[in-house]
């Protein structure tokens, strides 16, 4: 998979897979190249300039979304487990930023993630400035990605 590739969206189902396993710690294959960080404002701050505050706004509603998950960064990419379990996470690119979760989630969820217009995987969502994915939808896979996963 090259970073052209998923930085203009054009990702199939395998190389979106292979994301959501590189934010989850099941390969060592890394979807981006960015400096490493070990925490979540870390990565904000070293996101592409015109992600910042968006990725901010999702870090935030996924932290209202799951009370009780900890923050955490897996080759370094972000997300939010709860005992040890990856429920969600995000990732930045140079061209748009995705959410990944349970493919169960993006299954549950599909209508409205198409009814945005925005382009879904297996296991995630990507969204731009021109196109953001909304707190709703946000909270919704969330919580979705939660149940899925058992909790």
């Amino acid at each position: 998979m090259d970073a052209a590739a998923m930085d203009d969206g054009e990702m199939d189902d395998g190389e979106a897979a292979s994301v959501w396993f590189v934010a989850f710690g099941h390969t060592r294959r890394h979807a981006v190249c960015m400096t490493k960080n070990n925490n979540h404002d870390a990565y904000i701050a070293a996101a592409p300039e015109q992600f910042r505050a968006m990725l901010a706004q999702l870090r935030a509603q996924l932290s209202r979304a799951l009370p009780d998950a900890e923050e955490v960064i897996q080759y370094d990419m972000p997300g939010f487990q709860i005992e040890g379990t990856i429920i969600a996470g995000y990732a930045a690119f140079s061209k748009q930023c995705g959410l990944y979760v349970d493919p169960g989630a993006i299954a549950a969820h599909a209508d409205e993630i198409a009814s945005l217009k925005l382009k879904a995987t297996k296991t995630g969502v990507t969204f731009s400035v021109k196109n953001p994915i909304t707190d709703k939808l946000v909270e919704k896979l969330a919580v979705s990605s939660r149940g899925k996963k058992g909790f």
